[in-house]
């Protein structure tokens, strides 16, 4: 038995022994011979209610070292399809996993790029690729783009590696693959978009006016002429007219797209918001009157627990002319389902009455919705393009807290706020149209407290026609008796009206949407996504091309919300356009701006570029910090890829990306002196960090505070339906006999006040996959530890900057970062720090692109 158990055991040893020696060949085979083998798993988002694609969606991949030379391209390899795949919901979406084997031939290398062919009905999301090679170097591939059936495509998606090369670096057997990717990419410039094509090209604006409701609906085109310049926006390829129909599907490549997630969330957001003043109306709506009866008739819009059903109106049919068809469907049908609410703004919240402060009045210019106006008079009286001031010295020279009127101008302590020549033109057609337009002057002083205090208003409104130039001008003072008090509260309410509009229109809209569209349709068509600049900007960019172009469909359309809730109704975007004429993207640099504004002194040899005036401007002290911190990791980010002058001269995609933005999307300024030449690293890292700037801190300054102060229409009203009284005029009788009600009159009125509220609401929302300044959506976005090291060091000083904004909130001598209402500046707050942020109006956070 024991010489038996022995012999045994001994073949059992040598079973084993040919059992290894026989996998260790095949091994050998898997990384030396037929059956090489790259492993890796895909990540694919797609609907809860569709099955994922599986083996309907097949993956090939192209080497980085070996050439075909049949093709001159990466020797490509056999396809494998998608198998075993994992999947996990989480709230309206269903994330997949799935595991490929890719055959590959003996020396293949490594993966410079990847196909994938959707053989499946439907289209899917792909999140990223991971690919490990037998030696185990791990490559990524961070895509985040929608992939489309090949029926509809006619060809397979590629995607880059996470590395990144110049052009002149690009490894061989990627550079005909980056060529043919961007002249794809460039289209041939005809034809009607599809939903799945990726072509990038530009239009001018010819899409705003909708001549098939009427002459009333009709819009000039803007951009393409020297009287109506204008940004290029995305080409769509369809007709300039319309059928009269909003429509949401306005074509915008797959990859600018805003996520399924992002998109619901956003139309859930207006169809609340809409809610929150469908009751309201239906419920106390006066069918005598459409004007507030009491400041508590507009605090009443506020209240909270109201839950009931809707009912049909007079109102409901107005709010069909706002929204498309089927969203206003989904209105009424979930009203019931939600409170019908608005949340109470920041700037009544602790008191009130605040808002009706002087000191707040000018508080709001520096740390406001719209601090990038006000700037300091450096001549007097002040002058326009085409008028010159009737305020005079002696309106103010009594009100300088006892300095003299030239120890305030030679202090720089007498500031504007202008609002005046450029609206000039437009009055008379913007009063025809039923409201009372203004233009307007507002000077103030600067006090030993740095708070801003009124000295005088200046108003030129549409008069009588026998007037020469067909215009009055009144200039008001502040007075502390009741009637003077109350004509100024009215002059003041007329200035916030301007102010609301240019915000709108320019601060907003123009120099932040408008003007980034072309950077961006350039990065696209000239920038390969292996190029450093591509990858640096791309998350600047995400979602904004599609945020324009729901705009374009109901906000600055023909008869859309901006034109019936601002008082400068359909002339709105002409208005844009001549005020883009005005327009230089280097003073879009944050310190260029201040110091043409004199709000900021240069200062080359101070990091930030300037130095400011007074420290107590929250948006511009906090402003220079943020742009510092862009311009040190723009700084870092170019150097580790940029070796000198002359590489960026020599770089053929930036050369051509920017040509292509100065004669091509904003072609109408090619002529202009500013643009820089593009020769230097300094020229590159300036205009990088301008629209780094502009993309994320500009837009998250001029937009996330929208409801704390706009939310309540008192306070910045966006049209007037009064002109302030003139004494011995009937309007002036009525005003004596109830100044308050004179002024809740001449405020808009409620529908026009609700459907205001509802869009500052919606504006001032972040959603819940928003991705803010110093963050990425994934830890592998790149292939470059040192630019991951770069990147840390950025968020770090960016949560340093949370920390001192805190710091000065809560500094009680710095009377700005709060004022009378008790609102603290943290438009510019960061946070950075936060891996989740949840949704709402929060006030503060600088997501990394325009993306609302």
């Amino acid at each position: 038995m024991d010489s038996h158990h022995h012999l045994c055991y001994k073949m059992q040893e040598c079973f084993n022994a040919i059992r290894n020696k026989i996998s260790d060949c095949n091994s050998l085979q898997d990384r030396h011979g037929s059956r090489y083998l790259i492993n890796g798993k895909v990540v694919i988002e797609h609907s809860p209610g569709l099955s994922g694609p599986g083996k309907s969606a097949t993956v090939q991949v192209y080497s980085s070292t070996v050439i075909d030379p049949n093709t001159r391209k990466g020797k490509l390899s056999g396809k494998a399809c998608l198998k075993k795949g994992k999947s996990s919901k989480k709230d309206s979406t269903k994330t997949t996993v799935y595991k490929i084997k890719l055959h590959v031939e003996p020396g293949f290398g490594n993966p410079g790029a990847f196909l994938i062919e959707n053989n499946h009905k439907h289209r899917f999301f792909l999140q990223s690729a991971t690919l490990v090679t037998p030696e185990n170097k791990v490559i990524h591939f961070d895509c985040q783009s929608w992939v489309y059936p090949i029926k509809d495509t006619n060809t397979s998606r590629l995607f880059f590696s996470n590395t990144c090369y110049l052009p002149s670096k690009t490894p061989a057997c990627l550079v005909e693959l980056r060529k043919e990717e961007l002249e794809s990419l460039r289209g041939d410039g005809t034809g009607e978009r599809k939903e799945w094509d990726r072509i990038y090209d530009y239009d001018v604006y010819d899409d705003l006016g909708n001549p098939e409701k009427g002459p009333d609906h009709v819009r000039p085109v803007l951009g393409g002429s020297r009287s109506r310049p204008y940004p290029r926006r995305g080409r769509t390829g369809r007709p300039a007219t319309k059928n009269g129909t909003i429509s949401l599907d306005t074509y915008v490549p797959p990859d600018e797209r805003c996520s399924p997630k992002k998109l619901s969330e956003f139309i859930a957001n207006a169809i609340q918001a809409t809610a929150h003043f469908l009751l309201p109306e239906a419920k106390s709506l006066p069918r005598d009157s459409s004007s507030f009866e009491s400041f508590g008739d507009i605090r009443d819009l506020y209240s909270n627990n109201r839950r009931q059903a809707m009912r049909g109106t007079s109102v409901t049919e107005k709010v069909k002319k706002f929204v498309p068809a089927q969203l206003f469907k989904d209105v009424t049908h979930v009203i019931e389902e939600v409170d019908i609410k608005f949340p109470l703004p920041q700037i009544i919240r602790a008191n009130q009455f605040a808002w009706k402060l002087d000191e707040e009045f000018g508080r709001q210019m520096l740390a406001g919705t719209n601090p990038t106006r006000i700037h300091c008079l450096r001549e007097f009286p002040p002058r326009g393009t085409l008028t010159e001031s009737y305020i005079e010295q002696s309106d103010i020279e009594h009100n300088l807290d006892g300095l003299s009127f030239e120890q305030a101008m030679k202090q720089w302590r007498i500031y504007v706020l202008d609002h005046h020549d450029y609206l000039l033109p437009f009055l008379r057609k913007m009063y025809s149209e039923g409201v009372c337009p203004c233009a307007s002057r507002t000077l103030l002083f600067l006090r030993n407290d740095a708070t801003l205090k009124p000295l005088a208003i200046e108003l030129t409104y549409p008069g009588s026609s026998n007037n020469v130039d067909g215009m009055k001008t009144m200039v008001f003072l502040p007075e502390k008796e009741d009637i003077p008090q109350a004509l100024w509260q009215l002059a003041k309410a007329h200035v916030a009206t301007n102010d609301s509009a240019y915000h709108q229109l320019i601060s907003h809209w123009l120099h932040t949407h408008a003007v980034v569209e072309p950077f961006i349709i350039a990065t696209r068509r000239q920038l390969s996504v292996m190029h450093p600049i591509h990858r640096l900007l791309d998350p600047h960019f995400k979602e904004t091309m599609h945020v324009n172009a729901l705009a374009r469909t109901v906000l600055i359309n023909a008869g859309g919300i901006l034109e019936k809730t601002l008082f400068t109704g359909k002339f709105s975007m002409e208005l844009s356009s001549e005020l883009y004429k005005q327009w230089r993207f280097d003073e879009q640099a944050l310190p260029s701006d201040l110091i043409k504004r004199c709000m900021a002194l240069e200062e080359s040899e101070n990091p930030r570029g300037a130095h400011m005036l007074f420290q107590d401007y929250p948006y511009g002290l906090d402003g220079l910090d943020i742009w510092l911190a862009i311009q040190t990791w723009v700084g870092d980010f170019c150097d580790i890829f940029y070796e000198d002058d002359a590489s960026v001269k020599s770089d053929t995609e930036i050369q051509a990306w920017w040509s292509e933005i100065r004669n091509v999307g904003h072609g109408d300024k090619r002529k202009e002196k500013w643009w820089c030449q593009m020769t230097t690293k300094a020229d590159l890292k300036r205009t990088l960090t301008t629209l780094v700037w502009i993309a994320s801190a500009l837009h998250a300054s001029v937009n996330f505070g929208q409801y704390s102060y706009a939310g309540y229409p008192p306070n910045r009203p966006s049209r007037c339906r009064k002109f302030v009284p003139e004494e011995g005029t009937m309007e002036f009788a009525e005003f004596l006999k109830d100044p308050d009600k004179y002024f809740l009159n001449m405020l808009p009125d409620r529908f026009e006040a609700s459907l205001g509220i509802a869009l500052m609401e919606v504006l001032s929302r972040h959603t819940s996959e928003e991705v803010y300044l110093g963050q990425r959506a994934t830890s592998e976005w790149i292939d470059n530890e040192q630019v991951k090291q770069r990147f840390e060091k950025f968020n770090k000083s960016l949560r340093e900057m949370e920390k001192q904004i805190m710091e000065r909130n809560g500094d009680p001598e710095l009377m700005n970062r709060r004022g009378p209402a008790k609102v603290p500046y943290k438009l510019l707050y960061p946070d950075a720090t936060k891996v989740e942020t949840p949704a709402g109006i929060t006030a503060k956070g600088i997501p990394n692109s325009i993306s609302i």
